[in-house]
């Protein structure tokens, strides 16, 4: 008997709306890469021609194949109400590369073109990792507690997207400042935009205006922002590769910002589609995950170099009534985009003070996030991940005169910002399993501090055998402090036990 076939639209009216709520953060993420990198003395060729094509390509790639998996859910379930997985760019994850690998290779390095090199090959590689996790399903999440990554992604926020986005703003305090009000206005505060304009977008025209008016910008930006109207093709290479040798060469000591920020990606993108599963759609996790590695592994092989992820957004798409339609309208836009350097121009003529109160935002709703999504019990939990970021974000501005400079104000700040995010996880989760008195566990990840203490991902600039000595030490007495209490924890309730049935 022939399986009959449900009309599961290409596009609808609802997919309009959903459509821009996607894009517009996608686009301000890809206006974010392209400032932040010629900030960082990136040249306009690698910028242009090579990193935002291959973030394109990443994008492209992902809506296409969650439309198809909306269009195979419909139809196995005979509905035409599936809504399609929401997908890009991880904002938070994004900013790690900016700052915690990219900025780094090219502090080492000296080198813009092979900076670039290492940190697509920290994509792929990442990418890759995610791949490999999809077929671990859920047994990263059980096993990590959420308060000690979302604490130490919280660190992240505050300190790279809030605090370093809200300098931005307060540079030019006529643009930032208005913009970012305009979004607290919008965003927290519910107050409709003239002609129900997002605020978000809102603030970005207004800021960009005050620039212009004001003489913060001059006009031949937009002479400037023309120029970068061309064909920019979508070219694949191995650059991805050689990149890959330097990491477990020279800067092996990155793989200590790319594993814990891979495993938090994996774990989001959980997250959101389970959230969309409780809206009704449910598609396979273990899918997801291995769409975005792949989708991740494919951008660099063009060029790119930020790993992707499922957005929560998708449930707001939901809520609309969206199909499959917005997303494919997404992967189309954003590759004319990036082909005829539209993405370009427009880096070009937006003031960075003007965008930046969309990351501040971003970040303020991070850290949020963290404390809402945790039991108020966790909160100490979470607010300990943060700190090792303090730390690092301290280390990473003052780059390679980091010992120097900031001895004088602690010896503590270089050791406890190397290795941040493993660092951040590993309190967190002892701090998590004290609080549960489960003193067992919070053992197990004060020995895990040691190792990698002992092979220098935490607490040491580079790997080596024996790296951080005090530290191993530090996390080993630790550990045994706490195999006490478990043990003393065990013999009291075994006594108990005993007393119950004598009774």
């Amino acid at each position: 008997m022939k399986t009959k076939t449900v009309h599961y639209p290409w596009y609808k009216k609802e997919d309009t709306d959903a459509f821009f709520a996607l894009f517009q953060n996608n686009l301000a993420n890809f206006v974010i890469i392209a400032v932040t990198m010629l900030g960082l003395g990136f040249p306009a060729s690698i910028v242009f021609g090579k990193v935002i094509p291959g973030a394109a390509v990443a994008v492209i790639f992902g809506n296409l194949y969650y439309a198809y998996m909306a269009n195979r859910l419909a139809q196995k379930e005979k509905r035409t109400d599936v809504t399609a997985l929401s997908y890009g760019i991880s904002t938070p994850v994004m900013f790690v590369f900016l700052f915690g690998v990219l900025a780094p290779a090219k502090a080492i390095t000296g080198d813009p073109e092979l900076a670039w090199k290492i940190a697509v090959g920290a994509a792929f590689l990442s990418g890759l990792i995610e791949a490999v996790i999809s077929f671990s399903g859920n047994w990263v999440r059980d096993h990590l507690p959420r308060a000690a990554m979302l604490g130490a992604l919280a660190g992240v926020a505050f300190t790279f997207i809030a605090g370093e986005m809200l300098f931005n703003t307060f540079a030019i305090p006529v643009v930032g400042l208005v913009s970012l009000v305009i979004i607290i206005l919008g965003v927290i505060g519910k107050v409709v935009m003239p002609f129900k304009i997002p605020a978000s977008l809102f603030a970005v025209v207004i800021g960009t205006v005050l620039a212009f008016t004001l003489g913060y910008q001059s006009p031949s930006t937009f002479q400037e922002g023309l120029a970068h109207i061309g064909f920019y093709p979508f070219l694949p290479s191995l650059v991805a590769f050689e990149g890959i040798s330097y990491l477990f060469g020279a800067l092996i000591g990155l793989l200590a910002v790319i594993l814990p920020i891979t495993l938090y990606n994996a774990i989001e993108t959980m997250n959101n589609v389970d959230a969309m599963a409780a809206e009704g759609d449910s598609y396979d996790v273990r899918e997801s995950q291995a769409v975005d590695g792949v989708g991740t592994m494919l951008g660099a092989i063009f060029g790119g170099l930020f790993p992707t992820t499922v957005y929560i957004a998708a449930v707001g798409s939901k809520w609309m009534g969206a199909g499959r339609g917005y997303s494919i309208l997404n992967a189309v836009v954003f590759a004319i985009a990036a082909m005829t350097g539209l993405i370009a121009a427009l880096a070009a003529i937006i003031p960075l003070a003007a965008v930046a109160p969309i990351l501040v935002f971003v970040g303020m709703s991070l850290v949020v996030s963290s404390f809402q999504s945790n039991e108020k019990k966790y909160f100490p939990a979470v607010t300990i991940a943060m700190l090792p970021y303090l730390a690092n974000y301290v280390m990473t501005r003052f780059n390679n005169n980091a010992g120097e400079v900031v001895a004088g104000i602690s010896e503590g700040i270089v050791p406890l910002g190397q290795g941040a995010m493993f660092t951040g996880i590993i309190l967190g989760a002892i701090t998590v399993y004290i609080i549960d008195k489960k003193y067992y566990h919070a053992m197990s990840f004060a020995f895990i501090g040691a190792f990698l203490s002992f092979i220098g991902l935490m607490h040491a600039p580079k790997l080596a055998i024996n790296a951080a000595p005090d530290f191993s030490i530090a996390y080993i007495l630790i550990a045994l402090f706490l195999y006490y209490y478990g043990w003393k924890q065990a013999k009291i309730s075994t006594v108990q036990d005993v007393t119950k049935k004598v009774a």
